[in-house]
């Protein structure tokens, strides 16, 4: 029996609504459930999906979510509590060279210089405990939520044989604290910030023993040379889309170079049209993800194609 992980990568607000589309599209245009993957690895906004699904929400559940008709409580309160498109005034913080020292690939060095974030995080913490009923961690095996540490540069996988022990809703705050947005987490005395500021989805945290077949959605991420429209598209790809895209396809090669197979989803041009270059923004949501529903069909169906080939 072929064991299929699923992992979703950083992206915000409206990288979420583009994952929440495209996940709606593997699912139609294969027949798999997400309900039985072997692991369900999130980073940040994937992080977020991650707890949700592994609550026993199905995709239908958050495709209902994000066209405003949340079918259960718990989805419509974390629908509203969405975070602004901009962030508290952050607090000054001294640079930390430690953090500097040890960053590695992607933004992680700049984890050493960002201010601290001032956002509020009660409405993830509400998510986790909502998702695991009250227990530390999920019921399901498998669920793996992704944090960066910057005092020595290491991207932990919380719910990973070995990991640090952590609940649902310290390693959830952990994954989506964006430096500068929201604030670091602090579990046993280590300090751990967005994972998404090391490697927008950490594929190759997925060992061979875990997974025959990896289906990575990766919202900020892109093949080479794709990126959104004007002056705003030139900018996201510049700071966020090209360093975030060569980790990841850096990642992916270590991944199928063990063996395993990667179906690698990522926007297209097409796709980014319909985001816009701010991917928290909140007021956007609802118009991105009507856009994906439409765009991201043809961005996972040639994922699968290439999949094939690969």
């Amino acid at each position: 029996m072929t064991r299929i992980a699923l992992v979703i990568g950083c992206g915000g607000t409206i990288g979420g609504a583009w994952t929440i589309a495209a996940l709606h599209h593997l699912v139609n245009q294969t027949g798999w459930d997400p309900a039985s993957a072997s692991i369900l690895q999130g980073t940040s906004a994937g992080a977020e999906i991650v707890t949700m699904l592994a609550g026993g929400h199905s995709v239908a559940d958050l495709v209902a979510m994000q066209q405003g008709n949340p079918p259960n409580p718990v989805l419509c309160s974390h629908l509203a509590d969405c975070p602004s498109s901009l962030p508290k005034l952050p607090a000054p913080a001294l640079p930390s060279l430690s953090a500097l020292r040890a960053g590695g690939p992607g933004h992680s060095r700049l984890t050493g210089v960002a201010p601290r974030g001032r956002g509020d995080t009660a409405w993830l913490q509400r998510l986790a405990d909502a998702s695991t009923g009250g227990r530390e961690w999920f019921e399901r095996d498998g669920v793996r939520l992704v944090a960066y540490r910057p005092e020595d540069g290491e991207r932990v996988a919380f719910g990973a044989p070995g990991s640090p022990a952590a609940t649902a809703g310290q390693a959830l705050r952990a994954s989506w604290a964006i430096p500068g947005w929201m604030p670091p987490v602090e579990i046993d005395g280590r300090t751990y910030v967005d994972g998404g500021a090391a490697s927008t989805a950490s594929v190759d945290l997925v060992g061979p023993d875990d997974a025959d077949l990896i289906y990575l959605l990766a919202p900020m991420a892109s093949a080479a040379a794709v990126s959104g429209p004007g002056v705003g598209g030139a900018l996201e790809r510049f700071l966020l889309r090209k360093p975030m895209s060569t980790v990841m396809w850096r990642e992916v090669e270590t991944v199928r170079a063990r063996g395993t197979e990667v179906v690698v989803i990522t926007p297209d041009a097409r796709d980014l049209r319909g985001l816009g270059p701010n991917f928290m923004a909140r007021d956007k949501r609802a118009e991105a993800f009507e856009q994906s529903m439409i765009s991201a069909a043809d961005s996972v169906r040639r994922a699968l194609d290439e999949g094939a080939i690969a």
